[in-house]
């Protein structure tokens, strides 16, 4: 149940700037006082009913000028986001209007509230577990709909689900190892190891093995990945960015040289987000603004996941060609044989064998939707049953918190093998449960909470 000693927060609830409607969130005891003692409605009312919108007037003190026209909400608890008493303002999207309700709203007994403290009130309440909490933040940063789909599954509960299908099974174990405990004369007839290390080989580990296959998977729909685009000055770098953004991003010219510095954009390419980024032709450069972009190009080429070699098919290869290819080192490449409206005499795929080419004209667009798959492929590698809807864990915390669980259980499997004694096998179990109880937020620390909801907004 809430704690009716907890104060009053109040935050506004959308994005800064002007907006057709500002929403200002209060959530806790005094939610409904506080409303009352600013909220005029249009019609005289003997009492303001729960999860029912009224019209009227913000008028922060008698007799004075109203501060805006607004729908107002007032929701009793438990049945709110925070399962404590919360009132919204629906009022007009103006900054300035949002800030001046907002300090009155603290002039009448709300205190402002932290990044996250409403979702965190949420948890603490019981109305989410911790999964589901992370998973609003998830959805509020998704940057695709496949990303979009993950985050909501989360949401919807089914990451939890599956941890506590395992916790049961988990926790059934633990209570005949007590058992046995208590009678050690018959602890291997009271354990029968068998069928507990089949109920772990067959209900436990598949699981946490799937979740940990999925976590790695999502993550690139999560998170996105880096690609960037290298090549010698004027083999097409740039228009090869503009056509993949299907706009004109760069600046083209015949110029060797012209990108002097990193250009980086945003796309999405089979819903996978993609940080991309153009950089300055790599070469023996004399100016100095070009040497510094040349630097540049270097430090973003250590930090891409995927690397787009652009090469001139209309060309023979030149030793800069291979000078390139072989200072990518062992990082995931693809050579993109541009120029293929010019000529398409040079292939390269005699020259590097052993990766991939996609050719290609960024000038006419023709070929690059072949790229897009080809980068698709590259970077899912083998994830042709890879669904947004299945159950992953969301972050490095949860994969770990699984890993470790994972490991628990296969030394719990090998102790059953080897008859340990039961309380040593049930000292490793409660080590499993507590790694999957700190994922839906049974075990975790105060520390790591405060990090977690600090990663919100504040209206959140």
């Amino acid at each position: 149940m809430p704690d009716l000693h907890e104060p009053t927060i109040a935050a506004i609830a959308t994005p800064p700037g002007p907006g057709g409607i500002g929403i200002i969130r209060i959530s806790g005891p005094e939610s409904k006082s506080i409303l009352t003692k600013l909220f005029k409605p249009r019609t005289k009312l003997k009492q303001l009913s729960s999860h029912k919108l009224y019209y009227g007037w913000i008028v922060p003190q008698e007799n004075s000028p109203p501060l805006d026209e607004v729908l107002a909400v007032y929701m009793k608890a438990p049945s709110t986001y925070t399962r404590e008493d919360v009132v919204e303002i629906h009022c007009h999207g103006s900054f300035i209007i949002l800030k001046e309700i907002l300090s009155h709203i603290f002039l009448a007994g709300a205190r402002p509230a932290e990044q996250g403290e409403f979702t965190k009130r949420a948890f603490l309440n019981g109305r989410i577990d911790l999964t589901q909490a992370e998973a609003v933040i998830e959805l509020l940063n998704a940057k695709t709909k496949e990303g979009l789909d993950i985050a909501v599954n989360q949401l919807r509960g089914n990451l939890h689900s599956e941890i506590e299908e395992v916790r049961d099974i988990l926790v059934g174990i633990k209570a005949i190892l007590e058992v046995a405990i208590d009678f050690p004369e018959d602890d291997v007839d009271i354990i029968d190891p068998d069928k507990r290390k089949a109920e772990i080989r067959e209900k436990v580990m598949p699981v946490l093995q799937q979740l940990i296959l999925n976590s790695d998977r999502g993550q690139i729909f999560r998170e996105g990945i880096s690609i960037v685009i290298i090549g010698k000055p004027n083999v097409g770098k740039s228009s090869l960015l503009n056509a993949l953004l299907k706009k004109d991003r760069a600046i083209v010219t015949e110029i060797p040289g012209t990108t002097r510095d990193t250009i980086e954009e945003y796309l999405n390419i089979h819903g996978i987000p993609i940080k991309i980024v153009d950089t300055a032709g790599i070469r023996d450069a004399e100016g100095a603004v070009e040497k510094i972009g040349i630097q540049r190009s270097k430090e973003k080429l250590e930090e891409a996941d995927l690397v787009l070699l652009v090469l001139d098919s209309s060309s023979p290869l030149q030793q800069e060609d291979y000078d390139l290819h072989q200072s990518i080192g062992e990082k995931q490449i693809l050579i993109v044989a541009n120029k293929n409206d010019i000529s398409k005499k040079e292939s390269f795929s005699v020259n590097f064998p052993h990766t991939p080419t996609i050719p290609l004209s960024a000038k006419t667009t023709e070929g690059i939707k072949d790229l897009e798959d080809a980068i698709f492929e590259q970077v899912t590698d083998d994830m042709s049953d890879w669904d947004p809807g299945c159950s992953s864990a969301p972050n490095i915390r949860h994969k770990s918190s699984l890993e470790k669980t994972l490991l628990a259980c296969s030394r719990i499997m090998r102790g059953l093998e080897e008859n340990i004694p039961a309380d040593l096998l049930a000292i490793e179990l409660q080590s499993s449960l507590d790694s999957l109880g700190d994922i839906v937020g049974y075990t975790t620390t105060e520390d790591v909470l405060d990090k977690i909801f600090a990663e919100f907004c504040i209206g959140k």
